[in-house]
Order: structure tokens, then sequence, then C-alpha cells
């Protein structure tokens, strides 16, 4: 989740189910942001879905990972969705209760914001990690404190901060250079997150994504978060 557009939240969700994908695991990602999906973007899939009885079965990517999302379910994939929250707040429901999944994990892409979509989904959804993705701009780093308090108020189990273009790295030496300052730990630790990655500038992930070819992308920059996914997983069957 984030509190604000535009910094990779999308990006952060696809390319960690394709990773848990190639680890081996049953993955399927629900697409959350109504209003403005992208997940079927950046795995090349297009619509319609299918229904069995009062069920929806969700499309698979070339690789096996289940989606579903809003676009799926258009004739048209650049028709607007101009929805009220409740009526958003629903579909998101049922994306959750009336699609067929058979995943070891479903990775949740939530619209930004603190508001009805990110509420629906922490009251209605049993959630076992939230991934905070911000961007290192100030401002941006606020918005970020007021989606971990949210989570909080809610017991939503903070697991990861992910910086998206945090930095860019010199193509001589290889140095990386901060553009907008150096990152911030202490963001993490005011709100006891444990674990901390950084995405920098990197034009393969625009070329890969606006491809469609997500899957084919294969970077480094998310392997705390993802290994951070699996141990929890881990230690709450060991628990059961």
């Amino acid at each position: 989740m984030s509190g604000k557009g535009g910094v990779g939240k999308s990006f952060t969700s696809c390319y960690i189910a394709t990773e848990l994908k190639r680890r081996g695991y049953k993955v399927g990602i629900m697409d959350c942001d109504i209003t403005g999906p992208s997940v079927p973007y950046a795995f090349g899939v297009t619509g319609p879905v299918y229904g069995e009885g009062s069920y929806f079965e969700p499309i698979k990517s070339k690789t096996g990972i289940e989606i579903m999302s809003s676009n799926l379910l258009l004739d048209h994939p650049d028709d607007p969705i101009v929805w009220r929250g409740s009526m958003i707040s629903t579909l998101i429901e049922q994306f959750y209760t009336e699609v067929i999944w058979d995943v070891d994990y479903l990775i949740l892409d939530l619209a930004p914001g603190t508001g009805d979509i990110a509420l629906t989904v922490m009251q209605k959804v049993k959630i076992s990690s939230v991934v905070l993705v911000a961007s290192p701009q100030g401002l941006v780093n606020l918005i970020v404190e007021k989606s971990a308090k949210m989570a909080e108020m809610l017991s939503a189990p903070l697991l990861s901060l992910v910086e998206n273009m945090a930095y860019v790295s010199c193509p001589d030496c290889g140095k990386k250079i901060y553009l907008y300052g150096e990152s911030d730990p202490q963001l993490a630790k005011r709100h006891g997150i444990p674990v901390f990655d950084e995405i920098p500038f990197d034009q393969n992930i625009a070329k890969y994504v606006d491809a469609g070819q997500i899957e084919e992308l294969h970077v480094p920059y998310l392997n705390n978060t993802i290994d951070a996914i699996i141990r929890t997983s881990r230690d709450e069957e060991n628990v059961a």
C-alpha cells in the first residue's frame, strides 16, 4: 500500500508476485485499484473473465499467476469506471470471496491513500503482512506516515518499507547517487518495520512493464521483502 500515487506500488506488487512464482509458489494478485487498474497491463493479459455460477475464474499470466482486476471485466480496457466508494468496496469484497483462488500467496495491490479501499481491505481480508511503498521526497514520507499509522490502527502487521526511485547508479563506477537525498531509515524504525528495500531508477523496469512482460524481468531490488514474506508465512504455519 501507499499513501500517494505514482510511487511504484503496482510494480512492487507485480514483481513480488512474479518472484514468488519463480520460487515455486502458487500466486495470485488482486488489483484493488478499481478505477485505475494497472496489473493486467504489466502482465500483458486481457479479459474477459469467465464465471462458474456466482463465482469467477481469474485470468492466468504466462507463468500461471492468477490475476483479477476490474479491467478484466470491461468490454474495452480504456473504458473508465466511474463509481462511488460503496460500489468499489463491494467489488473488492467480491474479488476476495467470489473468485476461485488456488494460491499459496495472494498479493493485493491497493489504490493509493487511506480511504474506502484500504479500509475495506483491512477490515474484510485477513492480512498477513503489509508492504509500504514510498519515494524519497519529504512530502511523500509524510503521507507514508499516515498509511503506516492507519495500518497500526487496524492491526495490520507492517513488514517492509520499499523506497522506489531511491537513487541512480553511475554507469561508469556504479556509485549510488541519491537525487533526493539519502534514505531515512528512521521512517521504518519509528513504526517497527523490520525490512527495508530500495529500488533505483532502472529503465529496464519501465521497458518490461510497458511491454506487458514483467515476468521476464530479473532484478534483485525486492529480495529482502520477498524473503521476509516467505519467512513470515512459514512462522505462521509453525504457530498453527
